[in-house]
């Protein structure tokens, strides 16, 4: 109790706890209930992802000569790397779900209008986020399934008007996948996005603690109440 107390007084930690987990929550009933919990659903999945992708990095390899290698090393060889790699590759899954879920729970509850449209369009950046996260590090495994995957999306990507090829190329980092698209798809992953989402992730939470939660829709019969 003194450490937190010795905390608490120097950086305030006790408001910050009260702000994001003790804050008032709209009462609902049932099944709807559950609903309310999507999105710190899809904070504690992401806070796993990048623990588990954190311990991934220490030992995969970003070259075509080494990267499945090292995948097959961190499975039969890492200390739990099978487990690791499991719960991040199912937890990548499960993440698009829970912020799918969680996007049309706020659009058919109407909860994106005023005054909580800035919430809503952080919350479309972090949609678009997930699928990136997705969609780089699908690569990452190098083998068939992997290579042909990115290459359909960077060939739908080429297909965009005007700016098509250009898409392409950026994504691939040249005309063909190879050693420049794995390490351009690897920063990705690891560096640019990891960092923008967490930006995205802030100014979400701070518009959530700042407007609070919506309340769940009434019922036609009951507006009159």
């Amino acid at each position: 109790m003194r450490a937190w107390t010795w905390i608490n007084e120097r950086t305030g930690a006790g408001k910050i706890w009260e702000a994001l987990f003790a804050r008032k929550i709209p009462e609902a009933k049932g099944w709807v209930a559950w609903l309310y919990t999507l999105g710190s659903a899809s904070l504690f999945v992401f806070t796993i992802q990048a623990v588990t992708g954190a311990l991934l990095a220490m030992n995969y390899v970003p070259s075509p000569d080494h990267a499945h290698d090292s995948i097959r090393f961190i499975e039969s060889q890492v200390f739990l790397g099978s487990f690791i790699r499991g719960l991040h590759h199912w937890g990548a899954t499960f993440m698009v779900v829970l912020v799918a879920l969680h996007m049309l729970r706020v659009y058919f509850m109407a909860a994106y209008k005023y005054p909580r449209e800035a919430t809503w369009l952080v919350g479309v950046v972090l949609f678009l986020l997930v699928m990136g996260f997705s969609f780089t590090g699908y690569l990452l495994p190098w083998d068939q399934k992997a290579y042909w995957a990115t290459m359909v999306g960077a060939n739908i990507a080429g297909q965009a008007p005007a700016l098509g090829s250009y898409l392409a190329k950026i994504l691939k980092g040249g005309e063909d996948l190879g050693a420049a698209t794995l390490a351009r798809f690897y920063s990705l992953h690891v560096l640019v996005l990891p960092m923008t989402i967490a930006v995205a992730i802030l100014a979400h939470l701070f518009l959530v603690v700042w407007h609070g939660i919506s309340e769940p829709p009434l019922k036609e019969s009951n507006k009159g109440d």
